[in-house]
């Protein structure tokens, strides 16, 4: 069951985000330092639906992505969908979801905080849900993780939480070395994995075992493969950039869509491209690499 639809008034300004790779965060670190909670109650239980009532302004927006024909945001306050006319519907328990993704078969992968009341660990490390967001389930880490950069990898996943670390079934988990802290991890279809980081744009055809530089035109603070050899990425002037090529070459976007938090890509046809950018706490649309763009919130 889903928590009520909210209006767009309700939705807060959010800090500016830091642009250049390091990571950033929701302040929040023990328990009981954050409440994305409601005002009339706190979240259900490890799997609970989290189906009270009431308001919510949404503070932070860490990703918009899309699960077929619906638009999702990972915010402070949790998970939500995104109606054609900007209403929000919120799904599931309030989490202040700082990773999330997902997985090829549909698996939602998430870590963050959860609200007080919630039988869910602080930190909850990974948790996943398999009927889009509505009940979560804890797999690991509980108590240890915070995992703000995160992508599902195969049937396992690559996160960071001061150091990076590779699960190959989401339960245990293996050490990872990279050049510099990633700010955002993206996996694409053949498990090539981007990383963006203060050094550049960095990729791992290994599970992050090794790391390789990948040039591009400005420095970037998030990424997103589009489809087989398409990456999106936006630089921390803001600009949007694409490669067709998986990074050999580059198209750079005409003009800054403004201190970008994150996007997410996707290619609905051979020629078309979409790009969901998050800025502060609107998140746009634009087909064209930002030269137009449509608020959807």
């Amino acid at each position: 069951m889903t928590r009520p639809t909210i209006p767009r008034r309700l939705l807060l300004t959010g800090l500016p985000l830091a642009a250049v790779g390091v990571l950033t965060a929701c302040s929040s670190s023990a328990a009981g330092s954050t409440d994305p909670s409601r005002p009339d109650g706190p979240a259900g239980g490890e799997s609970g639906t989290g189906d009270g009532t009431g308001d919510v302004a949404i503070t932070h927006i860490h990703r918009a992505i899309r699960d077929r024909d619906t638009i999702l945001l990972a915010t402070h306050q949790g998970l939500f969908q995104l109606g054609a006319a900007g209403q929000l519907t919120a799904v599931g328990p309030p989490i202040d979801l700082m990773g999330f993704d997902i997985a090829a078969d549909g698996t939602y992968l998430a870590s963050g905080h959860p609200a007080p009341g919630s039988d869910l660990p602080q930190p909850v490390g990974l948790i996943q849900s398999t009927d889009r967001g509505r009940t979560w389930a804890q797999r690991s880490r509980g108590g240890q993780s915070d995992f703000h950069a995160l992508t599902a990898l195969g049937s396992g996943a690559l996160a960071f939480d001061e150091a990076l670390r590779y699960s190959p079934d989401r339960v245990t988990w293996q050490d990872r070395r990279i050049p510099a802290p990633p700010r955002d991890l993206a996996a694409g279809p053949d498990g090539t994995v981007l990383a963006t980081t203060e050094r550049g744009l960095l990729a791992s055809t290994d599970r992050g075992l090794t790391w390789r530089t990948v040039p591009t035109p400005q420095l970037l603070v998030t990424v997103d493969w589009a489809g087989p050899g398409t990456v999106v990425g936006a630089s921390t002037t803001g600009v949007l950039v694409v490669s067709r090529d998986a990074g050999v070459s580059w198209t750079v976007g005409p003009r800054s869509v403004g201190e970008v938090a994150a996007v997410t890509a996707s290619q609905p046809s051979a020629e078309q491209l979409e790009v969901l950018v998050v800025v502060g706490t609107q998140v746009l649309r634009t087909d064209d690499l930002g030269a137009r763009t449509t608020a959807l919130l």
